[in-house]
Order: C-alpha cells, then sequence, then structure tokens
C-alpha cells in the first residue's frame, strides 16, 4: 500500500497502468492520495482543477471499479483514516491550512467523474462552489465560478476575450428572481433550460477540437508518401491515414505528426457563418487541378493541396486564386458546415431569451453537447445526420462510417455502437429542413425508427437507407438497392438530393397469449414496419436464427447466409412442420372472418412492403391497367377497408403509405423458393385490409421484420399506428424492376 500511497506527482499523471487484482483493488485510494498531495493548489483556488487534470481523471476512473462511498468509508474508519484531520462534512476558508485540502471537495469532483444523473452532478457543483455552506452563491462565488468557465473555454480553443462579458451576463440572468444571488433551485433551473452549466464548468469534454487526428491503418494501392517525413511508404505497404484530413504518415511517424487542422465548430463569433478552406498537402486523387484544369503529379502524394471540406483539388501555385471562403463543394447540401456550429453561450442575448421560450423541466434534463452547441445552417440546405451501424455488413459498416467522417462534418455523424441514436436526434432536434441517413440493415432501421417516435420531436424528419445488412427488404423498396458494395458515397449523396418524401405505414402488434404451462419466446418487436408471418417462412427464420446465435462465425457474410438460409429450407421442404396451418388458427380482418377451408397453407404472410426474405415479392407483379384505373382507385378508396374479392386482388398494387396490409398464402417452402427464384409470380393473395386479428391453438413460428420466435397459443391483433417520412430513391435506368412501385 505506501508504493502506492506515495506516488510521484509525474508517475499518478502519466497513462494509468494495467489492473492486476491487487492493484486495481488500490487504485482509488492512490488516486485520491495523489490529489490530496496536491494541496496547496486547491486549498488556494477552493477546488478549482483545470480541465485538461479533469479529463485525466476522468481516464483514471476507467481503471477503478470503486465507487466514492467506498472510499469515503475508508476514510472514516478504514486504511485511509490516518489521512484524515477533524470535520469532513465541510470546511470554512478561514480553517484551510497550507497543507490541507478538504475531502469534501475531492469527493465531490470524483461524484461528478462517476457519472450518473445531470441533476445531480448540478447540484454537486453547486455544492462545491458554495464555500460557504449557506446554500446560495454570491457574488464571490459567481466570480470563482466565472473563472473556471474562463479556463474551459481557453482550454476548448474558444475566443476568450469576448467571452467574459458574455458569461457575466449569463450569470446575471441565472438570477431569476433578482434577489443579487443564486440559489439551489435557479443554478438547477438554469442548467435545465437554457445555460449548458456542466460543460462550461469542463465536466462535459464532448466538445474538445483537440487536434488528434482520428487515425486508421491503410494500405495504399499506389506509391503514396509521408506528410512528416516526406519518403515513400511504399507500394502495398501499410501507414496510417486521417479520417479527417487524409494526412498520411507511417507508422512510426504518427506521434511526430503536426495536429490534425480539421476543427468541426466555430469557436469565435467572428467564424460564426464563414466558412474558410482547409488545405491540406497531398491527397490529390483525381489528378486535375480544379483551377486551372491542368494535371497535378499524383505520382508523388505531396504534390498539390485539398480542402477538407469542399474536395477540391490544386496546385500549390494556385492557392493565391482560391479565395478564402468555402461553399464546401457538390456535397454542400448535406454538410453540416463549421461555421454554422458555435457555442451557445456565444449566442446574442436576443437569441438566449428566444430559446427560453421552449424550456425543459428537470425532469427532461439531459445536459450533452446538444445543449452546448447551437446549430444555424445555411439557408435552403437540408443537412444530413448519419447513423451508422459499424457491425453492419461485415467491416463495410466500419468503412463507412470513416467515409463519412471524412465526406461530412464528424459532428454530424454517429457511431450507434457507442451511445445509441439518442445524442444525434438531441443535437439536431432544432435544425430546420434536416434529413436522417441510416446505415445499417433492417434492424438498424427499425432501431431509428422507434427511437424517433419515444423522441417527441417537433419536426419528423425524412430517413432514407443504405443498405449494409443481409436482407435489407425496406431499402430495396424505398430504391436504395440490395446492398451496399462499395460503391461511391458522394454518387449516393447526390441521388439522396433528387429523392421524394413517402409516408411509410407502421404497425402497432399485440400478441395476447392464452393461459399454458408452456412458455413462449419474448416477443421481439412491438410495431411492424416490413412484414409480419406465420408459419413455414417464419420456422426457417427460426432455424436460422439458433443456429447464428450459437455459431456467429459461420454467419459473417451475405453469401454465407444465403446458402444457410436455403439449407434450412430445403429440410423445410421436406418435414412440413407447419401442413395444414388452416386448422391451428382463425384470421379475422376488420372484424370480419377469413375464409381458409378450401385451402392448404403452410404459411400466413402479412405484408407491409412489397419485399421479405431479401429480395421476395410473395405479392408478386402486378401492371398497373390502364382503361379501369378510375374504378380500381374507387375500389380501393377509403370505404373499401376490407377487399377480398379475387377479381379486384389480382389488380391491386402495394402501396406503402394506403394504411392497408396486404395478406399472402404460402403453400410450402418449395413455393417460397419458386417465388425467390422467379419461376412462380406469388403466393394465394387472400386479402387487402386495414386490421387483422389471428386466434392461433397451438405453438406456431411466427416473426416480425425477420426477427422470429416461438409462440405459444395467442390472440395476435395488428392496427395501423402511425406513418413516418422516408426517403425513396430516383427512378432506375430500367423500367421492369420496381415497376410496380413507379
Amino acid at each position: 500500500m505506501q508504493a502506492l500511497v506515495w506516488l510521484r506527482d509525474s508517475e499518478v499523471q502519466s497513462y494509468p497502468w494495467k489492473q492486476s487484482s491487487r492493484s486495481q483493488k488500490y487504485y482509488y485510494q492512490a488516486v485520491f492520495v495523489s490529489i490530496l498531495k496536491k494541496k496547496r493548489k486547491m486549498a488556494k483556488e477552493r477546488g478549482l482543477i483545470s480541465p485538461s487534470d479533469f479529463a485525466q481523471l476522468q481516464k483514471y476512473m476507467e481503471y477503478s471499479t470503486k465507487k466514492v462511498s467506498d472510499v469515503l468509508k475508508l476514510f472514516e474508519d478504514g486504511e485511509m483514516a490516518e489521512y484524515l484531520q477533524g470535520d469532513t462534512s465541510y470546511c470554512l476558508e478561514e480553517t484551510v491550512k497550507e497543507d490541507v485540502v478538504c475531502l469534501s471537495d475531492v469527493s465531490c469532483y470524483f461524484s461528478l467523474l462517476e457519472g450518473g444523473r445531470p441533476e445531480d452532478k448540478l447540484e454537486f457543483t453547486f455544492k462545491l462552489y458554495d464555500t460557504d455552506r449557506n446554500g446560495i452563491l454570491d457574488s464571490s462565488e459567481v466570480d470563482k465560478i466565472i473563472i473556471q468557465m474562463m479556463r474551459v473555454a481557453e482550454y476548448l480553443d474558444w475566443e476568450v476575450s469576448e467571452l467574459r462579458p458574455i458569461l457575466q451576463e449569463m450569470m446575471k440572468e441565472i438570477d431569476y428572481d433578482g434577489s443579487g444571488s443564486v440559489s439551489l433551485a435557479e443554478w438547477l433551473r438554469a442548467g435545465a433550460t437554457t445555460v449548458p452549466l456542466l460543460v462550461l464548468l469542463g465536466l462535459e469534454m464532448t466538445l474538445k477540437d483537440n487536434g488528434q487526428h482520428m487515425w486508421r491503418p491503410k494500405r495504399f494501392p499506389r506509391p503514396v508518401y509521408c506528410n512528416l517525413c516526406e519518403s515513400s511508404i511504399g507500394l502495398g505497404k501499410q501507414g496510417l491515414s486521417c479520417n479527417l484530413c487524409k494526412y498520411v504518415v507511417h507508422d512510426q511517424c504518427a506521434m511526430k505528426a503536426l495536429p490534425c487542422e480539421v476543427s468541426t465548430y466555430a469557436k469565435s463569433r467572428k467564424d460564426i457563418g464563414v466558412q474558410s478552406h482547409v488545405w491540406v498537402r497531398g491527397g490529390c486523387e483525381s489528378g486535375r487541378c480544379d483551377r486551372c484544369q491542368k494535371k497535378i503529379r499524383i505520382y508523388h502524394s505531396l504534390v498539390g493541396l485539398h480542402c477538407v471540406w469542399c474536395h477540391l483539388e490544386i496546385h500549390d501555385d494556385c492557392l493565391p486564386a482560391m479565395g478564402h471562403e468555402c461553399d464546401c463543394g457538390l456535397l454542400r447540401d448535406h454538410i453540416l458546415r463549421p461555421s454554422s456550429i458555435y457555442p451557445s453561450v456565444l449566442a446574442s442575448g436576443q437569441e438566449r431569451k428566444i430559446s427560453k421560450t421552449n424550456q425543459k423541466t428537470v425532469d427532461d434534463l439531459n445536459l450533452s453537447t446538444s445543449e452546448a452547441l447551437r446549430i444555424d445552417p445555411v439557408s435552403n440546405t437540408h443537412p444530413l445526420l448519419v447513423f451508422v451501424n459499424p457491425k453492419s455488413g461485415g467491416k463495410q459498416g466500419e468503412r463507412v462510417l470513416w467515409k463519412f467522417q471524412y465526406l461530412l462534418n464528424p459532428r454530424q455523424v454517429f457511431n450507434l455502437l457507442k451511445d445509441g441514436p439518442e445524442p444525434g436526434l438531441r443535437f439536431f432536434r432544432d435544425v430546420p429542413d434536416y434529413r436522417i441517413l441510416v446505415c445499417g440493415g433492417d434492424g438498424t432501421v427499425g432501431w431509428i425508427l422507434e427511437t424517433i417516435d419515444k423522441a417527441n420531436l417537433p419536426v419528423v424528419p425524412p430517413v432514407a437507407v443504405l443498405p449494409l445488412g443481409t436482407g435489407n427488404d425496406l431499402a430495396r423498396c424505398l430504391r436504395w438497392g440490395g446492398g451496399y458494395e462499395g460503391q461511391n458515397l458522394g454518387k449516393i449523396l447526390k441521388d439522396l438530393e433528387t429523392s421524394k418524401v413517402v409516408h411509410m405505414d407502421r404497425w402497432s402488434v399485440e400478441v395476447i397469449p392464452q393461459q399454458t404451462e408452456e412458455k413462449s419466446d419474448p416477443v421481439p418487436f412491438q410495431i411492424i414496419n416490413n412484414y409480419f408471418s406465420i408459419g413455414v417462412d417464419a420456422s426457417i427464420a427460426h432455424r436460422f436464427h439458433i443456429m447464428r446465435e450459437k455459431y456467429p462465425e459461420k454467419f459473417n457474410s451475405r453469401m454465407k447466409n444465403k446458402l444457410w438460409y436455403f439449407e434450412f429450407a430445403t429440410s423445410e421442404s421436406i418435414f412440413s412442420t407447419c401442413k395444414k396451418l388452416e386448422e391451428s388458427l382463425t384470421v379475422e380482418i376488420c372484424g370480419k372472418p377469413l375464409d381458409l377451408s378450401n385451402l392448404s397453407l403452410e404459411g400466413i404472410a402479412v405484408l407491409n412492403i412489397p419485399s421479405t426474405h431479401g429480395g421476395s415479392n410473395l405479392w408478386g407483379d402486378t401492371k398497373r391497367p390502364h382503361s379501369d384505373i378510375h374504378g380500381i382507385n374507387q375500389a380501393l378508396g377509403a370505404t373499401a377497408k376490407v377487399i377480398t374479392d379475387p377479381d379486384i386482388l389480382k389488380t391491386c398494387v402495394p402501396d406503402l403509405s394506403d394504411k392497408r396490409l396486404e395478406v399472402v398464402g404460402l403453400e410450402g417452402a418449395i413455393e417460397m423458393g419458386q417465388i425467390y427464384t422467379k419461376l412462380k409470380n406469388a403466393g394465394h393473395r387472400l386479402a387487402k385490409c386495414s386490421e387483422i386479428t389471428f386466434h392461433t391453438t397451438k405453438t406456431l413460428p411466427m416473426q416480425i421484420d425477420g426477427e422470429p420466435w416461438m409462440q405459444t397459443p395467442c390472440t395476435i391483433k395488428i392496427t395501423h399506428r402511425n406513418q413516418m417520412p422516408m426517403l425513396m430513391g430516383p427512378p432506375p435506368r430500367s423500367s421492369n424492376f420496381f415497376g410496380f412501385l413507379c
């Protein structure tokens, strides 16, 4: 223990050691003692720790499983008691000696580091700066808060000279009752509404543009040269490339590389609204200067300059003729320019007053970067909020994430595996005319749509899909393709500009189980975006799901997944586990029973979109009639909630927005295979309806949007929930594919 207690400051500040069982046990105590040994500065400044020190402490916290309360007990009656002097409940200014600090202050800092609810953090910070413990912040204590905010602003590279009067005015606004002091209630109210106090005090460090490159290993198909030492990396050799600025170095040169010049937001009022070029040497892949149209000698990669925002490539000699302002190039409609993002404290007083009209309660408090930054996009643009699931499509998801971080502002690209979609939706909440691009499979799209449902957004943005999954049925119907295969993302973004909005129906599923001794699997979703099915196809999907959960390494590519699916379908066609399905269930459509007595079915599918299982159209293609289209539209009007007439069903066209479902009967796995291979046009069209109810009498396989489960006897009700705006891709050149959606 002594070896850990008497650490030198330089050792404490170095990167934390790996955890062993013994070092982990004492790690938190050692850090406590290291803080105590930095006593003079804390005692003098009453709890002020620099932002860089606080960020370092956050790293330390990752190396301990203990809580603050556990360590405080060690000071009270444990092995750390020898360091304790006097009462720990409070420390007055006059009682603080030169070689003593308040344990309450130290524990408060660590409580902030531990995480938890934002309102708890706000209360901790209030107690930290309330030095006389009288329950209010007087003018001298507020001045110390402003000093700390200035230090944080300097650490974040903000323009400090213009910030002090802004912070002073902001702290006056917190005094809502005009008493000349700030109470705890006023402090919490300010943090819950318009003032990002935790960010300004340095407790949320996600705003730091620290100049660090975002390196990724890369093998180069052509000779390239290191931006640092200017020597060749070598053909086919591996080096490091920055995702943000395309700065290229040898592995051994990374530590000496110049800082990354990409700044993701404006840090001064003079930078707001005016975007400047950011030029980086090399990276001119096109080989032609965008200014003079002459060749750039790309065989030497350090020749020429490229702008990280508009992606123009020019000769060095053409730089003086380029001008200062950057328009963000061909992708300007999608890019959220750094000049459009700025700290909310830099907003004018009038803007802050306007924002107060939309205040939140403390119960809704969720302090984050979204509250610290204000977004004011360029007019007539449609900033793109990008969600990427890196695990989708093998390694494709990760590569797509890297590419979008370069093509767009990294602040508008979110890794779903880190924090989910909520931070991105909060950040863009008040941005006008923005769009969402979901990069993943159908499951990822469903996750985003459900989160949007719960977010209670003032305006629901339209959603586009970049298909990275296996089935990608929704992306197929929206004309975004059956799977991303490395196409030019810039071209896909240009296609997105010409896309049109369609309102896709979404359906609620209520499963009411009967009282039986059997236990069913949990229902995966309560919402249908794509389709619902009972029987043969759900049985195949369930076996596929069980095998993939057991042996994930055997399901690491689309081709392998399809081969496994074919094997299970072949087995199902032999054993026919769902034979005579009509004897095990009854179907009601809008309260009327559906007659299945003359059919021999092994499955029933309820379709919201005309694509299932990676491209199968179970409803079948329908040629639009030219002569009697008006009569058919009348039959499909608002009064026709149920259509069972076979002659009318033959001419019904699937529609994502008609608030109706298509019901199809399946005769078996062989028929499904015939439909998939186009040997058969469709299954048996049963009905088109706006509400459907199933009553089952035995345990059956079921699936929602490709997620299967085994369900004991139950009643299933499917009703219309809402509509979600989706982006439909531009029409394909060939008119025979997806023609039913044109």
